[in-house]
């Protein structure tokens, strides 16, 4: 394998631990609040974070940022702007670079938008998950409908021109008829985004360990279906899984992920991707705020590190490109992986024959069958 890390893109994922209270469906890694949000700590964690994994300097441009969580919108403006000039001293961001926020409508002020608007923050994704009030009840989210209107008003007046909603669907006891109006609701609201997806039951939540009653699997996909026409006849477009956006606002972050393209993880549970002119590696921080904020600035905050080998790279590579619906060229496999074309040739060609992947432009992406089993397909790479 040989590399040119120079021509991979280069993101920053930025990780906020607390939430007011964990949700009964989240597997991230959430914390819930037991007092007051250690600003002040957890950003010079942060700053001390950066500062280690550049002992292995880094020249390129940063494309993108993403601060996640958690609930990173229980952070101050002036925490997060704080967070982003120490960055920018040390890192170089692109001229257009995107910078995306986490917010949940039941932790919004007004001056804090206006804040991270004025820090740089030029993105908001907002974690709606439901506009239906009882929906949200059995869901344990702290906000209602109305929280909902009252953010995104609150993001519009200051500033904010790109605004993703997180919409989910398959809820506790959800008719197709309340997923269609939970989604209208939200369409209404006109963001420039839309991550719609099914809620699953995810090892290690409250959820798993007494699961709510669910829609079947048939009543999920018809809802599946409803939700992608719907959206399509109001003009966003999807562009992955569960991704669909109005033109010329798709996530460049999330775009580098799927694409392959490196990052850096900064933070408590944060991972990272990093490529060398000898190979690709992979951190992943501590997952409890007190375990990296006593680490932070040595190699104590980092829980894993390894190097991707050559046999891993062709199912760490489709795993994520197949999820794009344009999927992915020879030359961007090349470019990311070090690998030749013939590594994946073999297979691609037997799905094609199974009616699940075909080629169009050159780019290798699935089929509307394919999308539908997208995991089984994905397997095959194993």
């Amino acid at each position: 394998m040989s590399f040119d890390p120079a021509a991979i893109p280069l993101a920053l994922y930025l990780h906020f631990p607390w939430c007011v209270q964990k949700c009964p469906y989240c597997d991230f890694n959430s914390h819930g609040l037991r007092g007051a949000v250690p600003e002040d700590a957890y950003v010079d964690a942060l700053i001390r974070d950066l500062d280690f994994e550049l002992a292995q300097p880094e020249p390129r441009p940063i494309t993108s940022i993403f601060m996640g969580g958690g609930t990173p919108s229980l952070f101050s403006g002036r925490a997060i702007g704080r967070v982003l000039d120490a960055f920018a001293a040390r890192l170089h961001f692109a001229p257009d670079i995107e910078i995306t926020l986490e917010a949940n409508p039941g932790t919004v002020d007004a001056g804090n938008f206006r804040d991270y608007r004025a820090a740089g923050v030029n993105r908001l994704s907002i974690g709606v998950q439901s506009l239906d009030d009882a929906m949200l009840k059995r869901l344990g989210r702290i906000h209602g409908h109305g929280d909902v209107v009252k953010t995104v008003d609150i993001a519009r007046r200051a500033g904010f021109d790109n605004l993703n909603l997180d919409l989910m669907y398959a809820l506790p006891q959800q008719t197709e008829a309340e997923a269609t109006a939970d989604l209208r609701a939200a369409i209404r609201l006109a963001p420039e985004h839309l991550s719609y997806y099914q809620l699953t039951l995810e090892p290690n939540t409250a959820f798993a360990a007494q699961p709510p009653p669910l829609p079947d699997d048939d009543s999920a996909w018809i809802m599946q279906l409803a939700g992608q026409a719907l959206l399509a006849d109001a003009g966003y477009v999807q562009y992955e899984v569960s991704a669909y956006a109005t033109a010329g606002r798709q996530c460049r972050h999330n775009r580098n992920y799927w694409q392959f393209g490196d990052y850096l993880g900064i933070g408590a549970g944060a991972h990272g991707k990093r490529t060398f002119a000898d190979g690709i590696e992979r951190r992943a921080r501590h997952k409890l705020p007190r375990s990296f904020q006593s680490g932070a600035g040595s190699a104590g905050a980092i829980q894993e590190q390894r190097r991707l080998d050559a046999a891993e790279l062709p199912f760490e590579f489709v795993m994520n490109a197949l999820r794009l619906n344009e999927g992915f060229t020879a030359e961007l496999l090349e470019s990311r992986t070090g690998l030749t074309f013939a590594a994946l040739a073999d297979t691609l060609s037997a799905l094609a024959a199974k009616g699940l992947v075909e080629q169009v432009n050159g780019h290798h992406r699935p089929t509307s069958l394919g999308r539908a089993h997208l995991n089984t397909l994905i397997a095959e790479f194993l």
